[in-house]
């Protein structure tokens, strides 16, 4: 039964993470619902490690091609197109320096902060009305650089709040930013990779000094393999909807979800 409940989790973040919906809240809110005992910490961080697969998949071809071209300034031969590729390099380190930060000063508070339904619901609703901001955002063909990934790498900074999409606070602060939301969008994906590895070298300790038991492997395993499939369908699925212009469906969603959650802990 366990084994379900983390795969049912694994497929909740894998398609959250990356819809401006907060996977960090939904998966706090369905273990209550679940009352799943292993989703903690490390649970989060490994089907975290799920979402990273799939956005490697997905973008393979950019990031090879961001390997590649520090190699090519070096030789001498960077073009225009490797020109914007090493440009991305630099700004996605500049970008992961506010979440570093985060990540060292709040470690010890991550389990405290991920416990409290109250501040899920309260972020969610946070969420909702950024969402619906977006519409009001006209692309001004505002070109990403350092300044801006700083911003941007500040709303991702502040994603760490369970409730508070980490895809759409950085994808809001793009577009409020002037950037193409299409370029937000994947520079979105591409900068939670280090994000994501920088969470599972903070709890690399943790995990390696317990002995997990068979049925923790399991679901592990499990929600791990679902997040890498659920969080490849909803990349297309959120850059299609980026295209379209069409986030602000995801801001009536967390603002229903933020109303119900909060009905529910006045009416209990």
């Amino acid at each position: 039964m366990e084994l379900l409940k983390a795969i049912l989790l694994g497929l909740v973040q894998g398609l959250t993470e990356f819809l401006p919906i907060s996977s960090s809240g939904h998966l706090v809110i369905t273990s209550h619902l679940l009352d799943f005992q292993g989703a903690g910490v490390a649970f989060d961080i490994f089907v975290h490690f799920g979402t990273l697969v799939a956005v490697i998949v997905v973008f393979r071809k950019e990031l090879t091609a961001m390997v590649k071209a520090p190699f090519a300034l070096r030789r001498g031969t960077l073009d225009e197109e490797t020109r914007t590729y090493f440009l991305w390099d630099i700004y996605v380190v500049v970008a992961t320096i506010p979440a570093v930060f985060a990540g060292l000063l709040l470690k010890d508070s991550i389990e405290e902060i991920f416990s409290s339904l109250t501040l899920v619901y309260a972020m969610l609703a946070l969420t909702g009305v950024l969402m619906l901001l977006t519409r009001k955002l006209p692309e001004r063909g505002v070109v990403l650089n350092c300044p801006r990934s700083l911003v941007i790498g500040c709303a991702q900074a502040m994603a760490i709040l369970p409730g508070l999409s980490r895809s759409g606070s950085t994808i809001f602060a793009g577009m409020a930013l002037g950037v193409d939301r299409e370029v937000t969008a994947r520079f979105s994906f591409i900068m939670s990779i280090p994000a994501i590895l920088g969470a599972v070298v903070l709890q690399m300790k943790e995990l390696i000094g317990s002995t997990p038991d068979q049925e923790t492997i399991l679901c592990v395993a499990g929600g791990t393999i679902a997040a890498m499939a659920s969080g490849y369908a909803a990349i297309i699925l959120l850059l299609e909807i980026v295209r379209r212009n069409r986030l602000v469906w995801f801001g009536y969603y967390c603002l229903l979800v933020s109303a119900l959650g909060f009905g529910s802990v006045l009416l209990s």
